[in-house]
Parts: structure tokens; sequence; C-alpha cells
């Protein structure tokens, strides 16, 4: 191997690929139903959610185009996300009545075992429909990496953070998991 070749990746077996993908699409499901204490049943209690700003730079600025210490839409805790599922499903919540329809399409699923036992990394990238009254919608894309953790037998998001397509939201605010 030489140093332009990618670092070989463990391939994990078909079984367990086909129970992330299923986690996956049972996830994105959820959130269209918006089945939220459900959702967050599949979070661990220590996980994070990380969805940064994107800013546009040139191929020359080697600060990259996000970066911890800079803007972030979400920077949450499952605390943090306990609190936005509240707002969401209070009867006050008049940005959503009418409730906003939701369609998540979960791809390019990757899947790749970690040096912690029990976590794997898991790559995809997805396509988040909103659409509100008659005429309000929005389609937002990007990638998503997780660090999935088998908690008692079952696939837990112990981290995810969403790499948003958009250096400006085609969306008038941004009330949707991802």
């Amino acid at each position: 191997m030489t140093p332009a070749d990618p670092k070989p990746v463990e391939r994990v077996d078909t079984d367990l690929y086909l129970e992330v993908i299923a986690f996956s699409a049972r996830e994105a499901r959820l959130l269209d139903e918006e089945r939220y204490p459900e959702w967050l049943a599949l979070f661990t209690e220590d996980a994070t959610y990380w969805v940064p700003g994107i800013e546009n730079r040139g191929r020359h600025d080697r600060s990259g185009t996000y970066a911890p210490e800079r803007m972030a839409y979400f920077d949450d805790t499952v605390a943090d996300l306990r609190h936005r599922v509240d707002r969401f499903t209070a009867p006050t919540a008049w940005a959503e009545d009418p409730a906003t329809r939701h369609l998540h399409v979960v791809s390019n699923i990757e899947v790749e075992l970690c040096e912690v036992p029990d976590e794997l990394t898991v790559r995809s990238v997805f396509v988040n429909y909103r659409g509100q009254g008659s005429t309000d919608s929005a389609t937002l894309y990007g990638r998503r990496i997780d660090r999935l953790r088998r908690v008692d037998g079952h696939l837990r998001i112990a981290a995810r953070k969403v790499i948003l397509n958009h250096a400006t939201l085609p969306a008038k605010n941004i009330n949707t998991f991802f």
C-alpha cells in the first residue's frame, strides 16, 4: 500500500450491514411519522448531535468549510433534542400548525467497524423534504456520519454529524431532524 492509497476498511458481515440499513430505514420512518419519543429512544444518553454551518471557502483555504469552533445550526445533547421535541409537539408551537410534512430518504450507507468494541461508523447521504400548508416546501440535502453503539443488544446512535450541502439554507426555518 502506498501513501496515496486509502486506508483499508474492515468489512462488516452481511447480517450487520442489513441490520444497520433496517435501523436507518426505521429511524427515517419514525421521523416522517413524527414519532419523536420513539426516535429519541434510538439515542444513547451521552449522544451528541452536531449540524455545523457550512461556509464557502476557496480550495486554498485549509481551514475547511466547517469546524467545531465556528457556527453550528445545532450542537445538541440528548437533553437538547428532548427540549426541541417538546417545543415541536407543544400546543403553542404555532410554527407547526399546520404540521410540517417530512420525507426522509437515506441512502449510500457505508458501515465500518470502530476501534471501540460494539461501535460502528455509519456514513450515509440523505434528502429531507419538508412541506407545510399548501405552498411552503423545502428540500435539504446532506451527509451524515453516525457512530452507532450496541446497547443491550440494540443499535443506538451515540453521535451524529450532519453536513448539509447548503451554505445558504433553502428554507425559512430548520424545524426538522436529519
